[in-house]
């Protein structure tokens, strides 16, 4: 009776530690999905553009090296195009070298997931980063909207960096725009006037975001700064990408 006695106990502990072990991997196993543009003309310049290296690079990192699985998708499925001055040996940061030799990073990015095939129950968030790719695609993308008001909606984080913002352009919960009354920042006027780009890109990130009736701040040129308010977590420029992943990161943990 002892002997039974005992072997049911011991029974009832290992599935106690199992189910303890699976909740914990459960918890550390979270993933998120990577939105990068598809769009690699700078309008009528006759130049390159895409996605900015940095701002794929940094939270990338931030996240996978926390045990974050995480999958990339763009409007046309594919190679997104990198936007050549994000290339530039003056961008480079520890995050962008070690991009640079990644091949696990680098074959995903060739194969990245068509964006209106994926789908927001498979995922904890979704992230997207900048680059002025994004201005002439995702923020013009049905699917990308329907993505993101599904991912709010189901009460899970969505990040954005520098240009990226603007992807929120025509994104409307209950027939109100997403940032209207929300703390928020992105890549600034005078940032856009300090590269030159004013007068080519097709909108103003700031002052959209400002006309939908968000509540728009920045910091200085070129310093890291993120906002977050409830689950929408905005950043400045490519200095802010981290800064970004790690309040992403935070509301992860806490879920």
């Amino acid at each position: 009776m002892k002997k039974i006695a005992f072997l049911a106990i011991s029974i009832l502990t290992l599935n106690c530690i199992t189910a303890t072990a699976q909740k914990q991997n459960k918890k550390v196993m979270k993933k998120v999905l990577f939105v990068v543009t598809s769009h690699d003309k700078l309008g009528n310049t006759g130049e390159k553009t895409g996605f900015w290296t940095e701002e794929l690079a940094a939270p990338y990192y931030a996240l996978a090296d926390k045990g974050v699985l995480i999958d990339i998708a763009t409007p046309l499925g594919g190679q997104p195009p990198i936007d050549p001055k994000s290339e530039d040996p003056s961008a480079a940061t520890e995050d962008t070298k070690r991009f640079d030799t990644d091949t696990v990073l680098l074959e995903k990015l060739k194969n990245t997931k068509k964006l209106s095939e994926v789908n927001q129950a498979n995922y904890d968030a979704v992230f997207y980063p900048g680059g002025h790719g994004p201005l002439w695609d995702l923020a013009e993308d049905v699917n990308s909207a329907t993505l993101i008001e599904a991912f709010y909606t189901h009460n899970k984080p969505i990040g954005f960096v520098c240009h990226s913002p603007g992807v929120l352009k025509n994104v409307k919960i209950k027939g109100e725009f997403l940032v209207k009354g929300k703390k928020v920042t992105g890549f600034a006027n005078t940032e856009e006037e300090a590269v030159g780009l004013t007068n080519i890109v097709p909108f103003l990130l700031e002052d959209v975001l400002q006309q939908n009736g968000a509540i728009y701040s920045k910091t200085e040129d070129w310093h890291p700064y993120a906002v977050e308010d409830g689950l929408l977590i905005t950043g400045q420029n490519p200095a802010s990408s981290k800064l970004v992943a790690e309040k992403l990161l935070q509301q992860l943990n806490a879920k």
